[in-house]
């Protein structure tokens, strides 16, 4: 049996089978999408200045429509554009950090806010008590290895570190202004 086969035990009769060659392909819905949402795939992984020509081929557009776009994004603050010859843009991180913590503060009521926070405070400590570590960067992923297997030591230390980041949104979220990249502190009930 092919993984992509379908048991005749999962239909009861009434209904028929999906006809999976109807399925878009992976590249089909990668590059079928509006041009703008396309590019703000393209300029959310942008982690260097990267020229408008490189964008536009990694967006599958006109180099004019992204030049366009890009002009638009930068007026938005969403990436910033590095002057020169030839012209290049990256992501403005700060602006993703501010549109997260302004979709906590949508999400979630400033006692809600506390209580997350509060929890992922808790959790955080007990990585820093099982790791005997303040930081999971002090921890060697070798040394940790050795008290369980190498999948559990990445996992543990990935989630730490994905908390510390929550942390740092959520307690921005409750001060109501954006994170300083310090790690959180004292909590205000």
């Amino acid at each position: 049996m092919d993984v992509t086969d379908i048991p005749e035990e999962a239909y009861d009769g009434a209904e028929s089978r999906p006809d999976l060659t109807e399925l878009a392909s992976p590249e089909t819905l990668l590059t079928d999408g509006p041009i703008r949402e396309r590019l703000l795939d393209v300029i959310t992984g942008l982690r260097t200045p990267t020229k408008v020509s490189g964008i536009a081929d990694l967006a599958d557009c006109g180099t004019e429509t992204a030049r366009d776009y890009l002009a638009w994004f930068d007026e938005m603050g969403m990436v910033h554009r590095h002057d020169g010859r030839p012209v290049r843009y990256e992501r403005n991180n700060a602006y993703f950090q501010w549109r997260r913590i302004d979709r906590l503060r949508d999400k979630y009521a400033e006692q809600e806010l506390v209580d997350e926070l509060t929890d992922t405070l808790d959790k955080i400590e007990a990585y820093r008590t099982q790791f005997d570590a303040d930081d999971p960067n002090e921890i060697s992923l070798v040394e940790a290895s050795r008290e369980m297997t190498t999948e559990d030591a990445w996992e543990a230390l990935s989630e730490w570190k994905t908390l510390e980041r929550r942390a740092t949104l959520l307690d921005a979220a409750r001060r109501d202004h954006p994170a300083s990249g310090s790690p959180p502190g004292h909590i205000d009930a």
